[in-house]
């Protein structure tokens, strides 16, 4: 891993129409101080576009902020595509507004871990260094 982030690197994305955008950059922030390499997509990304970005980028794992209660459609999506381009190796952390009974239909579909509003920083860290070293081994 010579030449990357201690951490590794992480794509973080906002997919579909959430606009709302402050706490996936604070997020961002936190991972970096960890020392993680952070890649942001920015606003309105589809599963396919936060795939071949992850895929372009190299990276350890994706983290996708959703705040629009459409999780349940697009996250499948995400680790679908991941599967289909052959990187089912690259973990998906979803965080956001996520209901109790939703967190274990989004492990079913593969997503490799859920943060919900309150995680501190430290849970972050951890969710996000848990999933990769799950996924390396």
């Amino acid at each position: 891993m010579s030449g990357q982030a201690q951490g590794g690197r992480v794509l973080i994305a906002k997919l579909g129409l959430d606009g709302h955008d402050r706490g996936v950059k604070v997020v961002a922030r936190m991972l970096r101080d960890a020392g993680f390499e952070v890649i942001y997509t920015g606003l309105f990304q589809t599963p396919e576009s936060v795939v071949a970005a992850a895929i372009d980028e190299d990276v350890d794992a994706i983290g996708v902020s959703m705040l629009s209660g459409a999780h349940e459609a697009l996250m499948p999506l995400v680790v679908q595509r991941l599967r289909e381009a052959g990187a089912e190796s690259i973990p998906v952390i979803l965080g956001g507004i996520v209901p109790g009974a939703d967190i274990e239909a989004m492990a079913e579909a593969g997503v490799a871990a859920v943060l919900t509003p309150g995680a501190t920083s430290n849970e972050v860290v951890a969710a996000v260094r848990d999933a990769i070293d799950r996924f390396r081994g």
